[in-house]
């Protein structure tokens, strides 16, 4: 067939250890060059004393209900205990109680010894899947359940269950070690460590870790994860594709159903784009992008990017959130003739609407206009910007399973306006004025997805957040990994900071923030370019301030609800601050205003690293000549 998917020469790895020989005939069908190494075997564990003592629990009716992960280990399972146990009382007593199978091969593991389990957990057969099908059918509270594992523990399974009331006996039945012969492995490893494979196709968790063990073994860690930016990496399922990025190693691409002929075929599909792509990428990432370590660059010295590396500046430096928006008659003009989604995909149009606003209120730094929440459409969820209700996702993540909906950013392909809205301003701007990009923060992205829009009690989003803490890890560090790239795309295109906004964490308390935010927050300010300043602002809670702090940023935005004061004394005076007059003051009379205004900056006390500006966006009912009037007070009463 002239249209079938194929690999079209790409040298192409795979790991496979019992199905080697299918794998490499699968790959020469579909025009790959295959490079096929058995990577592990399964290693009955001697004497199971806990599998014995389960065999002994099940049989006198200490065991409510059963989980079975695999077919294979199903058997080691009943091998370890039939020498102690009687073989046929134990299946009898698994007849008697609740059992449910992880798909479908322990599923046809039990009908081989007569068995029938009482669920099957559905594709893609994940940990997700299986608290689902508990949710649904099986109440767990105070039950014993017993946990068949499969070569190393599931914790965020295991949380899952223990959140659910369950008392869980888990059952290790066999490691994973290396083969017998790793030649064959080891000539993987050094052939990706020299880049000469183009694709590597990862059927099964464990083959990530014994390819890291053997490529520790001959030094060539950091050489494989490096040419793993380059080479396509395709993952069987979900479940594989969570550890390859525990691990750190890039997930590019995961066929609809989790089965191996699919795989091959959706990687010999997709590969040939994908490789083009990674690499383009890998060379525009390699080193110092656009100029943003160009010391000799006419914004590099400006009060804003000095103000961010805590250096003294001639006057403080001051720009607005939302300083391009409704209360200015020329942004209106522009958007009457378009929907708010449309400008956002204009880059001609964000340009001229920023810049306008730049040149009319004399501010010190650019930001792009653009919004939060278009980073959500490529991730598969349906977002509407409706007449009066602002912001709309029709398909929100209620479920552990729903996670598995928000789909992976591969690119920044699909926010191409984003980055071209970053060039074109960068082009207008004056050449001495820094630009700001942004990103919505994971836990403010990730509220707007599990509530479908705006929330005053986040109640789906703390109901999913405190009863599986291993779904919402999966679905924050699925936006931590797109925000590192949209941010550093951003970067690439030529902005010199970015902005972090988490409009909504103040909902948090601080041990709440400590442990379901600050780590994906920490990770993605972590992942910026190196030299790039990062703003990470947050409103609403000043007791997370401290915490803000921690994730690393370069500037700490504050909001009005503290004094400035005595929040940068709480944030450290190693970090610069931005803030943090109350965006009602534009309402105020020109003497008001100026009066205020001063308070900040006598708060700031000359202090190198304060960046002015309001504690939240402009107002729509702010007169321009207010805004106009603040700036003009900043420079007048900060000059130095």
């Amino acid at each position: 067939m002239t249209n079938a998917p194929s690999f079209k020469g790409l040298h192409v790895a795979a790991l496979e250890s019992r199905s080697a020989g299918d794998m490499t005939r699968l790959i020469e069908r579909h025009g790959g060059v295959p490079h096929v190494s058995p990577s592990m075997r399964e290693v009955p564990l001697d004497e199971n004393r806990i599998a014995i003592d389960f065999a002994h629990r099940l049989i006198t009716g200490q065991i409510n209900i059963v989980i079975l992960m695999t077919g294979v280990g199903f058997r080691h399972l009943l091998s370890a205990i039939e020498r102690h146990v009687d073989r046929q009382r134990v299946l009898d007593s698994l007849a008697d109680v609740t059992t449910i199978c992880r798909g479908p091969k322990p599923a046809a593991v039990m009908n081989e010894v007569g068995l029938n389990p009482t669920h099957r957990v559905p594709e893609p057969n994940t940990w997700r899947e299986l608290l689902t099908t508990i949710d649904q059918h099986v109440p767990i509270a105070n039950q014993a359940v017993a946990l068949q594992e499969y070569g190393k523990t599931n914790p965020s399974l295991i949380a899952g269950l223990e959140a659910r009331g369950a008392n869980v006996l888990r059952i290790p039945v066999y490691t994973w070690d290396l083969p017998e012969d790793t030649a064959p492995l080891e000539a993987n490893v050094r052939a990706l460590a020299e880049g000469t494979l183009d694709v590597i196709l990862f059927t099964s968790a464990n083959q990530a870790n014994n390819l890291l063990r053997v490529a520790e073994q001959l030094d060539l860690v950091d050489d494989v994860r490096r040419q793993l930016s380059g080479t396509v990496v395709a993952s069987v399922g979900p479940t594989t594709s969570e550890t390859l990025r525990d691990l750190e190693l890039p997930v590019d691409l995961e066929p609809d159903h989790p089965k191996m002929g699919t795989l091959v075929s959706t990687a010999a599909r997709r590969s040939s784009e994908l490789l083009e792509r990674k690499r383009c990428i890998a060379t525009i990432f390699s080193g110092p992008t656009s100029d943003v370590l160009d010391k000799q660059a006419p914004w590099y010295d400006s009060p804003f990017m000095k103000a961010c590396r805590l250096e003294p500046t001639d006057v403080t430096p001051i720009w607005l959130m939302r300083q391009a928006g409704r209360y200015m008659a020329e942004y209106r003009e522009v958007r009457a003739k378009t929907t708010f989604l449309e400008l956002c995909k204009n880059p001609q149009l964000c340009s001229e609407v920023m810049v306008t606003a730049v040149n009319k209120l004399g501010v010190d730094a650019a930001i792009i206009f653009s919004d939060l929440l278009p980073i959500l459409e490529p991730m598969g969820l349906d977002l509407e910007f409706a007449q009066g209700e602002g912001p709309v996702i029709h398909n929100p993540v209620r479920e552990a399973a729903d996670i598995d909906r928000v789909l992976e950013l591969e690119s920044v392909d699909s926010l191409h306006f984003v980055t071209e809205t970053v060039k074109q301003t960068r082009a207008d701007l004056p050449e001495d004025m820094p630009l700001i990009g942004f990103a919505g923060a994971p836990f403010t992205l990730a509220s707007y997805a599990i509530e479908g829009g705006s929330s005053r009690t986040y109640l789906h989003t703390k109901t999913l957040m405190y009863r599986d803490e291993g779904a919402w890890r999966a679905l924050m560090e699925r936006f931590v990994r797109a925000i590192t790239l949209y941010l550093n795309a951003q970067i690439a295109a030529g902005a010199q900071c970015v902005q972090l906004f988490d409009s909504w964490v103040g909902c948090l308390g601080p041990d709440d923030y400590r442990r379901y935010v600050l780590p994906y927050t920490r990770e993605i300010i972590a992942g910026i370019v190196p030299g790039v300043p990062v703003i990470n602002f947050g409103t609403g809670n000043p007791a997370l301030l401290p915490l803000l702090a921690e994730g690393g940023s370069s500037v700490v935005g504050i909001d009005w609800r503290v004094r400035l004061d005595d929040a940068w004394e709480t944030i450290g005076h190693n970090r610069a601050v931005q803030g943090n007059l109350d965006p009602t003051t534009l309402l105020a009379d020109r003497d008001e205003i100026r009066r205020r205004a001063k308070d900040v900056l006598d708060q700031a006390a000359n202090r190198p690293g304060h960046i002015f500006n309001l504690g939240h966006g402009i107002l729509q009912q702010t007169p321009v000549d207010n805004a106009i009037a603040l700036i003009d007070a900043v420079h007048e009463l900060s000059s130095r």
